[in-house]
């Protein structure tokens, strides 16, 4: 594959640009594994309806237009498909977990989305979740949460985890190509080298498992790697020299999950304004981002909040994670510039135009784009107005020169 800095150009075509992907967390439906931490049924719609205002002016609890809905329910996950499509969001990157001792939280892929009828309207991806999964469903202040399932997995794992993929989604009419490869993205990668006990050998597992798909199904794999520079979850860590690690380890492409990942201070002050977020995702963007030696692929994010996730007796003071600071003003206005401002630099900078959002559902982290009962359909109405007005200025001739995507 062509390699080198892709600050000017883009390599590849993706369907009909700009394509926006909306992360998507599989936490409310039940599941064995949350049944037997918490009891039968248990969803992590729970927290949410426990949350509790945690100083004045805190806007708790949010509450789903839709109510606490059963997501591996397939006319269920409809209904957010049609949402969707409707408003602009092209693709689902489902959170996919996958540790030593199986799969977890696979319901609303498995039985919702791939239940649905009109699963062709909008397509999906996966990313692997590959972080310890701890018990803070929700967190005590001041104790440390044990790891439930380790992140760090065996090549056994991870060759079985390549049959899994290429069995159940890699093949599906609705799965999301690029180039014709599908698309799979890796959320820890210092995770990864770490299991495998260095980046040589992390490099050469990324490889098998590519070979190990295509064998199975003859697919070959676009291997995308999510990259920070501040830490959010426990445990995770920044890799020195990103570019160079990236080169090593061979990935096509990288994005990020959250700006949360690019805000440090987020983990030392309590309320940090929207914009001042976006700038430091800016920052990263254009003095990192713009020179990796593969395309970087930009994220916008709706909003932070895990103040659900937390014990809400406790006293709350920043700590941390998901004791953290929350993001203000993220507007469904601010968020639907942003959207617009950053899709406008990719066509302008002739970049591949796709951009990850923050996220689908993430409603115990306060980013999420489901309609709520006080903004209603507002987010996702920021996401269909920006592409048509994006779309707009291209018809107009007001935009720079597009990029290789049809």
């Amino acid at each position: 594959m062509q390699r080198g800095n892709f600050s000017s150009i883009s390599y590849f075509q993706i369907m009909n640009p700009p394509v926006i992907g909306a992360y998507y967390f599989p936490n409310f439906h039940a599941d064995p594994r949350n049944d037997s931490e918490h009891g039968r049924g248990w969803t992590e719609w729970e927290l949410l309806k426990t949350a509790t205002p945690r100083f004045p002016g805190h806007h708790q609890p949010l509450v789903p237009e839709w109510g606490y809905e059963d997501e591996s329910d397939p006319t269920v996950m409809e209904k957010k498909i049609d949402a969707a499509a409707d408003y602009g969001v092209d693709l689902f990157i489902f959170d996919w977990y996958h540790y030593d001792d199986g799969e977890f939280l696979n319901g609303a892929l498995d039985r919702g989305y791939l239940g649905a009828h009109n699963n062709h309207r909008a397509r999906f991806c996966l990313m692997w979740a590959n972080h310890d999964w701890r018990e803070i469903m929700p967190a005590k202040l001041g104790r440390t949460s044990e790891v439930l399932y380790p992140g760090k997995v065996t090549s056994e794992t991870m060759e079985r985890m390549a049959e899994t993929i290429s069995r159940k989604y890699l093949t599906h009419p609705s799965y999301f190509l690029i180039e014709g490869r599908a698309y799979f993205s890796f959320y820890d990668l210092c995770t990864l080298i770490e299991q495998a006990g260095g980046v040589s050998e992390a490099a050469r597992q990324l490889e098998a498992f590519r070979e190990r798909v295509r064998a199975c199904c003859g697919v070959d794999l676009h291997i995308n790697g999510v990259v920070f520079r501040s830490p959010v979850l426990p445990g995770e860590r920044v890799p020195a020299k990103l570019n160079e690690l990236i080169v090593a380890l061979g990935l096509d492409s990288t994005t990020s999950y959250v700006w949360t990942h690019h805000c440090p201070r987020l983990n030392t002050e309590a309320l940090v304004p929207y914009d001042d977020a976006y700038s430091d995702f800016q920052r990263f963007w254009h003095e990192e981002g713009l020179n990796f030696s593969v395309p970087y692929f930009p994220n916008v994010t709706m909003g932070w909040d895990a103040t659900p996730r937390t014990v809400q007796s406790d006293c709350w003071e920043v700590r941390r994670y998901p004791f953290t600071g929350l993001l203000t003003g993220n507007t469904p206005e601010r968020f639907g510039s942003a959207i617009a401002e950053v899709l406008a630099e990719l066509r302008d900078r002739g970049l591949p135009e796709f951009l990850t959002i923050n996220a689908w559902n993430e409603w115990t982290e306060g980013s999420y784009l489901e309609p709520d009962k006080t903004h209603g359909f507002a987010y996702l109405e920021s996401i269909r107005d920006a592409k048509r007005n994006f779309h707009h200025r291209l018809r107009c001739g007001q935009a720079g020169g597009p990029g290789s995507m049809p």
